[in-house]
């Protein structure tokens, strides 16, 4: 605990923290290794993603992966100073067998990692060349993140800089703009005009006039004028149990992503009053005086958490969900609840969506049910998403018991001719299984399979992972963590610096709730949360836009990914 205060008054967070600090330690026994499901390409190199649980060791996990403990240090630079942490995500290197040995041993493909490895040093030379310039020149200018409401003469009127100095500083060759493009802005217009050959006078008139009188405006003194009354006021609530013997890291992780998230707000000029309440066993440790002043409440994160507190929060008080897709129905009769886990339901709406948009003329799409088991409210949600889609089908249903007997029927609803397009609508980690064995056979007998299923899969324990590259695995997700993206590898190596350990997925959750919504609030004021439908937005792990549910607001945009036979797995959309 003092450790993580430390870290907050580094960073000049102002919070409250109500937490217990009677934390003992337990017995450590090492739990066995499963192997991860999960692989990512990084660098040209193979990997296993493996997210470690309580008590394992760095021996327990080389053992399982058949890997050397260097091999681990090495792949993971801050592992020997920090240790493990429960719920980490660290890389594991991929052994050569089979798959990999061929697919990586081929020439073609050393002659491809050759050349994005080139392409990648060059591209990083170029953005180190253009870094310095922009190093050198920051004195002059300033950074104007581009909100997705403003155009360049909104832009122009703000500043005060003629439109087409901002084009031709930015090297803009039209005036469409991008949400959260960068553009850079002169802090003296004088100055840049001197400094360029020109004078204010060859702009246009209109323009000269709206600078008139604000030229003198310093750096600092603009920004200072830009950011005042940017500043929004959260609430944090996650049961700690801080006081506990089994302290919750799953909600110490969340915090310490949002922590982040509210530096990174901080240095673009948004400031983050954060006060942060332990709400172990559904106690609301706050006072409807202190709800009054908050612009947001992120948490509790059980249901009957959020109902309690909904109970006491104003109407102007908005109360996010973070983690739990059954607090959903709390968007019926609330105005200021919005809800960000997107419930399996709406998984497998996407998934229809998808199976519509990529069907082809001669292809078959199979829907299969496992046989004898019966969920009323899923079956009759099921039913109505797929009535409605509108999709030509085939159903197949049977019990795990009949095993692979029906590898025959199910090949009679398949085609040799165009592709099969099988969509398994359960659950049920044995059932899924079996289901993928049986489709891998029947790839093996030549037929063309795309095997489409909820994020859950992913998951299971059980699944060979080779089976669901084998069938070209696509997936709904409500969360997706890119690692070979610029924005998830930046977030990284703050977190490593800041905490000296390796994020969870958890990690990335905090930060990106904190950042959307406080970014939000601080953007659109007072009507804030009514523009967050109006855009996108991608983040870390998931994707940003709400919709009217009820009187309340659900998220309603899903990541998309694709197992590919070479073991990756690629973000589509």
């Amino acid at each position: 605990m003092k450790k993580i205060l430390t870290i907050l008054h580094a960073l000049g967070i102002c919070f409250i923290m109500i937490l217990p600090t009677d934390i003992s330690a337990q017995d450590y026994v090492a739990p066995p290794v499963s192997i991860s499901k999960e692989k990512v390409r990084m660098n040209g190199k193979l990997y296993y993603s493996h997210i470690v649980l309580e008590k394992q060791t760095l021996y327990s996990i080389a053992k399982a992966y058949g890997v050397g403990t260097d091999e681990i240090y090495s792949a993971n630079p801050t592992l020997k100073e920090t240790g493990l942490k429960k719920n980490a995500i660290i890389l594991i290197p991929v052994i050569d067998t089979g798959r990999e040995e061929k697919a990586a041993g081929s020439e073609e493909a050393e002659q491809m990692t050759q050349k994005e490895e080139k392409s990648a040093a060059r591209k990083a030379a170029r953005e180190e060349k253009k870094k310095k310039r922009a190093e050198a020149r920051q004195k002059d200018y300033f950074i104007h993140t581009v909100k997705w409401y403003e155009n360049l003469e909104v832009i122009s009127e703000k500043y005060g800089i003629p439109v087409d100095v901002i084009m031709e500083i930015n090297g803009l060759e039209g005036k469409k703009l991008k949400n959260r493009q960068q553009l850079r802005i002169p802090a003296d217009l004088d100055a840049y005009m001197k400094d360029t050959g020109n004078a204010a006078s060859d702009h246009q008139e209109s323009a000269a006039d709206t600078v008139a009188g604000r030229t003198n405006l310093q750096a600092g003194d603009l920004f200072e004028k830009l950011t005042e009354d940017r500043q929004v006021n959260v609430l944090l609530m996650l049961p700690f149990a801080a006081g506990s013997e089994t302290p919750s890291t799953i909600c110490m992780d969340f915090y310490s992503g949002a922590l982040l998230a509210a530096k990174d707000l901080g240095d673009k000029g948004i400031n983050i009053d954060l006060s942060v309440y332990d709400t172990s066993g559904d106690t609301l440790p706050v006072t409807g005086e202190r709800l009054e002043k908050s612009d947001f409440v992120i948490g509790p994160p059980t249901l009957t958490g959020l109902s309690g507190l909904l109970g006491m929060c104003p109407e102007s008080t908005y109360v996010i969900s973070p983690l739990d897709s059954r607090t959903e129905s709390l968007a019926q009769n609330h105005s200021n609840f919005i809800q960000v886990p997107i419930p399996a339901i709406a998984q497998y709406e996407d998934l229809l969506d998808w199976i519509k948009e990529e069907k082809a003329a001669n292809d078959s799409i199979v829907i299969i049910y496992e046989k004898g088991i019966r969920d009323l409210r899923k079956e009759t949600e099921f039913k109505k998403i797929l009535d409605d889609s509108g999709l030509k089908h085939s159903s197949f249903s049977y019990s795990i018991l009949e095993g692979r007997s029906i590898l025959e029927s199910l090949g009679r609803l398949m085609t040799l001719e165009g592709t099969n397009r099988v969509l398994v609508a359960s659950e049920s980690e044995a059932f899924v299984n079996d289901v993928v064995r049986n489709l891998n056979l029947l790839i093996h007998n030549k037929y063309n399979i795309v095997l489409y299923g909820a994020s859950k899969i992913r998951s299971y324990e059980t699944i060979d992972v080779t089976n669901l590259h084998n069938a070209s695995f696509h997936s709904s997700m409500p969360y997706h963590i890119d690692y070979e993206t610029p924005e998830v590898r930046e977030f990284l190596m703050k977190y490593r610096a800041l905490y000296n350990t390796e994020p969870s997925q958890m990690a990335f959750q905090g930060y990106d709730i904190m950042y959307y919504f406080s970014d939000s609030c601080a953007g659109n004021g007072e009507t804030w949360a009514e523009h967050l439908g109006d855009r996108n937005v991608h983040m870390l792990m998931s994707d940003f836009s709400f919709e009217k549910s009820g009187k309340g607001l659900t998220r309603n945009i899903l990541r998309r990914v694709v197992y590919g036979p070479d073991y990756s797995v690629t973000l589509v959309r």
